[in-house]
């Protein structure tokens, strides 16, 4: 691997912006952390095991969301990315329609993992459940180690969309992420202020989606006052939640009454500006950084494992606790002295598992052969990319509700007032993951050097 990551590396074209790069592996690795940090495993009076959130016990730490919760950032990316591959794919395609072939190219890389993941989780679950085994901390992993599989919906929803809102931008501009941002603040109006129902489902798309538009405006060269839309997104942030319905948490509570992550709110668009301003402030000195050679290696090398990383860490996480009640190694109070002790000790041990997981299934993760879409192929093969992309969303999505217990039992979550369970969820994202794959196909070519997506 080091071979390769130094020829990948020294293959670098000049003009790569390379802070992108730095910045996607970082957000994933900021998430990763925060997980490992939050996590509060405490046992029962009745031995059952739970997991709780540090920053409910001490709630004075949520400030520290505002910094950390640092997803605004990866989505801001892959709009940058996603630009740039679409135009490219359909250079490519020589006047055809080249969405599948952007999809293919785009979700190889996310849902190779994402399927290996679900396949070997769904398979342990059922093996579990057939031997009459669970219980404890197993089904709390059972249930928890799906729920950031709401980031690979949402990343799915924001590819798929990318042609459109890509035409959009280039007409409209700064215009097209306006309409976006109106669009969310007028969800929450509605919602807070007229108490219409389900609407806020809506923000989902419109927040989430305005910030992928920003990396649209990144990738032309058109974020020009990145302190300006730091300080007025900070600033909406304040006061909305100062002023507002908002809790002052940028990622989910437990028991609260209002989330800003789910569904997002207009506090958290705001606070995606404010995310995107500051990184964008810290651009100059980082790509200096970049520009040594060990340091690039470093993250290209990381780039290559960052989603197999992502998807698995939660599982190392509950390994290590596993493994510290398995040896009745007492487990302190959340947040007292003794906690904070174990801290390192258990984050360490769960990055070393992660390690050992990701040398395990990093394999899936690496890019194969690009195929272009053959003649006429895209009338035929863009349909079915579409709906493979969509079967995809709504399974993972799914997935990320339900998580993997109760396999046998039919315990179902609801999905946009759908029912579903499980299996269901499980057999949409496999279906959709083969419909991507078979609709992209056409030519065949191997990837060189670093073009676009080698490690994007």
């Amino acid at each position: 691997m080091g071979s390769s990551v130094r020829e990948l590396a020294d293959r670098t074209p000049a003009g790569r912006d390379r802070y992108v790069d730095l910045l996607r592996v970082a957000s994933l690795g900021t998430v990763v952390a925060g997980h490992w940090l939050m996590a509060a495993v405490t046992v029962g009076d009745d031995g059952r095991a739970e997991v709780g959130n540090l920053l409910a016990v001490v709630p004075d730490l949520q400030l520290l969301t505002w910094a950390l919760q640092i997803m605004p950032v990866f989505f801001f990316v892959g709009g940058f990315s996603h630009a740039l591959s679409y135009r490219s794919s359909s250079r490519r395609s020589a006047g055809r329609s080249g969405y599948s072939a952007f999809l293919r190219a785009r979700l190889q890389r996310l849902l190779r993992p994402t399927m290996v993941f679900i396949g070997v989780w769904g398979a342990g679950a059922l093996v579990l459940q057939l031997g009459g085994h669970g219980g404890g901390l197993l089904e709390v992993a059972l249930r928890l180690v799906a729920q950031p599989l709401w980031f690979i919906g949402i990343y799915l929803a924001m590819v798929a969309f990318t042609p459109p809102l890509l035409r959009l931008h280039e007409r409209w501009g700064w215009g097209a992420f306006g309409a976006l941002v109106g669009a969310a603040g007028a969800v929450d109006v509605a919602r807070f202020a007229f108490g219409v129902p389900y609407v806020e489902f809506l923000n989902f798309a419109f927040v989430w989606l305005a910030v992928h538009q920003l990396g649209f405006l990144r990738a032309d060269g058109r974020l020009r006052m990145p302190y300006a839309l730091a300080g007025a997104g900070l600033t909406g942030a304040a006061l909305l939640v100062a002023l507002g319905p908002y809790p002052l948490s940028m990622v989910g509570m437990p028991g609260e009454r209002v989330s800003n992550m789910a569904p997002p709110t207009f506090a958290l668009l705001c606070h995606g500006m404010w995310l995107v301003g500051a990184v964008e402030l810290l651009r100059a000195p980082a790509t200096r950084w970049l520009a040594r050679p060990r340091v690039w290696r470093g993250v290209v090398a990381a780039n290559g494992i960052s989603m197999t990383a992502f998807l698995w860490h939660l599982t190392a996480m509950l390994g290590v606790y596993g493994a510290l009640l398995a040896l009745d190694v007492p487990l302190p109070e959340p947040a007292t002295g003794a906690w904070w002790v174990q801290v390192p000790l258990r984050m360490v041990a769960a990055a070393a598992l992660t390690a050992v997981l990701v040398a395990a299934f990093r394999r899936f993760e690496r890019p194969g052969a690009v195929r272009e879409t053959g003649p006429g192929g895209g009338r035929v093969s863009g349909p079915a990319a579409a709906v493979g992309v969509t079967l995809c969303l709504f399974g993972v999505l799914g997935l990320s509700m339900v998580g993997f217990g109760g396999l046998l039992e039919g315990r179902t979550a609801l999905l946009i007032a759908v029912h579903v369970t499980a299996p269901v969820a499980v057999g949409m994202a496999l279906a959709g993951w083969l419909l991507v794959e078979r609709a992209g196909r056409g030519r065949t070519h191997r990837r060189g050097g670093t073009r676009a997506g080698d490690y994007a």
